[in-house]
């Protein structure tokens, strides 16, 4: 049976509290500290553990598309490549129903497209649908940071600019799992004030596929010290405060983005 590493997956239905977690497929660095689930006798009774331990329950549908993304990302799934249940439930030592589930879900975060009377495949993105992909997300992400601009306190200011030190050093060392999940938990805080619940669950989905475009192709599109400058941005856009201002850096960081992308395929 291939086991399935989990990644934390936030619900949708309740304001998410965003500044705990990392986006819903890039915070798994606390799931995989001890990815055999086995804890000794002093780790049982330690009073640390026992206050700071978090339980990870994950469904089969769960499990499933956390696989079909990591094998995106790994490239063992590739645009065209045919996503076929009876091969991923005998992977997965699952039955079929699960999968099922996961591959609507897929199809609806737009990491899947359905052929009626043929089957699911890793949809070929256009550069146009690349650029759309970006832009939208850019436009959608700079309303919620200028719309709650004020609610952000010093620390979490102070925070944002050491996530971005941590992606520039994470880059130069050619860690791009890193910098994705840095990069994830940066854009995570930045939105985690806004309580619009369908503009959070739409970027979400948005962030499904620029991960695996991003985390494919940031060696290609910027230096470290660009990736840390360009975040840097954003961060000195909400210390002044300006609200055009603000939405403008943060809609031109995706647009730019998705254009360099877009001319790569």
């Amino acid at each position: 049976m291939l086991h399935v590493l989990p990644v934390n997956r936030k619900s949708i239905c309740v304001k998410p509290d965003r500044q705990q977690t990392f986006s819903r497929f890039t915070g798994r660095r606390k799931a995989l500290d001890n990815p055999q689930g086995r804890l000794s006798n002093v780790d049982i009774l330690s009073p640390a553990r026992i206050t700071t331990m978090q339980i990870v329950k994950k469904t089969y549908k769960d499990q499933v598309i956390d696989h079909v993304y990591q094998l995106l990302l790994q490239g063992d799934l590739k645009p065209g490549d045919q996503l076929k249940e009876s091969l991923l439930a005998a992977q997965m030592g699952i039955s079929r129903a699960p999968i099922r589930e996961a591959m609507k879900e897929l199809i609806m975060n737009g990491l899947v497209d359905y052929r009626p009377q043929v089957g699911n495949f890793i949809p070929v993105l256009s550069p146009k649908q690349v650029i759309d992909s970006y832009t939208t997300r850019g436009i959608l992400e700079g309303y919620a940071i200028m719309e709650t601009r004020n609610s952000f306190s010093a620390e979490e200011i102070d925070k944002l600019e050491n996530l971005t030190t941590l992606m520039e050093r994470q880059a130069e060392k050619g860690n791009h799992k890193m910098v994705v999940e840095t990069g994830g938990e940066f854009h995570d805080l930045l939105i985690s004030k806004c309580d619009n619940v369908q503009l959070l669950d739409y970027t979400d989905r948005l962030s499904l596929k620029l991960h695996i475009l991003f985390y494919k192709n940031w060696g290609r599109l910027y230096t470290p010290q660009e990736i840390g400058q360009r975040h840097r941005d954003i961060v000195n856009s909400l210390r002044n405060g300006d609200p055009d201002q603000i939405e403008k850096v943060v809609r031109n960081h995706y647009i730019e983005t998705g254009t360099k992308i877009a001319e790569l395929l």
